[in-house]
C-alpha cells in the first residue's frame, strides 16, 4: 500500500505567527505517527518562514525514538542553495532526501527539475552521491513528462517525486484524463529505469484516491497543506486516519 508521510510545515507556519512554542511541530508529528503515518516530512527554507533550523534536529530526534524505528524522516528542499540544505542533511541524515528546485523567494514549490538540461544533471550528480554516502534514499521532484523524468537515473537518484499540483488543478475538469495519462506514463517510464515513485503537492482527500487508482507504482505520498487544514476541523489523528482510509480504499 502507498505510504503516507505528513508534512508539518504548516504547523510551523501557524506557530511562527506568535512568539510561542505551540502548536508543536514535534507534538503534531508524534500524533501523526501514532495515528499510523509512515513518516514525517519537513521542508526548511532559508528564510525560516515555517520550519526553523532548530525544528530539524527536534523532528530527527522524534523519528530516532525506538518505537518509530520502522518510520521515516524526510527532509526536502533545494540543495543548490549554498550553505542551506546540505548542512542539515549532513547533520541529521534523514531516511529520505527529497530534492526540490524551489528558489529562495518562491511561495511554494511549483515545478520539477529540468532534467533535460545536462547542466542540471551535472550539478545534481555529486549531491546525490554525497547524500547516498550519508545513507539517505534520494528522490528528485519531477514534472509529469516521461522523457524528462526518466533522466533522473543519470543523477544516481533512487526515486522521483511526481509534482502533483497540475493534477490538483485539473481534478474535476475536462483536463484531468490527459493529466492522469501523463502521470501514469511518467511513473511507468521511471520504473522502467529502475527508480521508485513518490508523489506530492496539493493532494487532498478529494483528489488523492483518483490519482492513486490511475497512477501505478506510487510508493509514498507526502501531504502537508491539505492534511493540516483538515486537522483544524478533524484533529490531527482523525485527519491522518482519513487519508490512510483513502489510500487503503484504492
Amino acid at each position: 500500500m502507498t505510504k503516507l508521510s505528513v508534512n508539518v510545515n504548516k504547523v510551523a507556519l501557524l506557530r511562527n505567527q506568535r512568539d510561542l512554542t505551540f502548536p508543536s511541530v514535534v507534538g503534531m508529528g508524534r500524533i501523526a505517527l501514532e495515528a499510523g503515518a509512515f513518516g514525517v516530512t519537513v521542508h526548511p527554507r532559508p528564510d525560516q518562514r515555517h520550519i526553523r533550523r532548530d525544528d530539524v534536529p527536534a523532528v530527527a530526534a522524534l523519528l530516532a525514538e525506538e518505537r518509530w524505528a520502522d518510520r521515516e524522516f524526510n527532509i526536502e528542499g533545494n540543495p543548490l542553495i549554498e550553505g542551506h540544505l546540505m548542512p542539515l542533511m549532513r547533520a541529521h541524515r534523514p531516511t529520505q532526501a527529497t530534492l526540490v528546485p524551489d528558489s529562495v523567494d518562491q511561495n511554494t514549490s511549483d515545478h520539477g527539475f529540468a532534467l533535460d538540461d545536462p547542466a542540471v544533471i551535472a550539478a545534481l550528480k555529486p549531491i546525490v552521491a554525497e547524500l547516498k554516502d550519508l545513507g539517505c534514499r534520494v528522490s528528485l521532484f519531477v514534472d509529469p513528462e516521461p522523457e524528462v523524468a526518466r533522466r533522473a537515473v543519470e543523477t544516481g537518484a533512487d526515486r522521483v517525486e511526481l509534482y502533483t499540483e497540475s493534477w490538483a488543478r485539473a481534478f474535476g475538469t475536462d483536463q484531468e484524463r490527459a493529466l492522469l495519462d501523463a502521470y501514469a506514463a511518467t511513473s511507468e517510464a521511471v520504473v522502467a529505469e529502475g527508480l521508485g515513485v513518490n508523489a506530492g503537492h496539493d493532494l487532498n482527500l478529494h483528489n488523492l484516491g483518483r490519482f492513486l487508482s490511475e497512477v501505478p507504482h506510487v510508493a509514498e505520498v507526502s501531504i502537508g497543506h491539505a492534511l493540516v487544514a483538515d486537522a483544524l476541523t478533524m484533529g490531527m489523528a482523525a485527519a491522518v486516519r482519513a487519508y490512510l482510509d483513502v489510500i487503503a480504499s484504492v
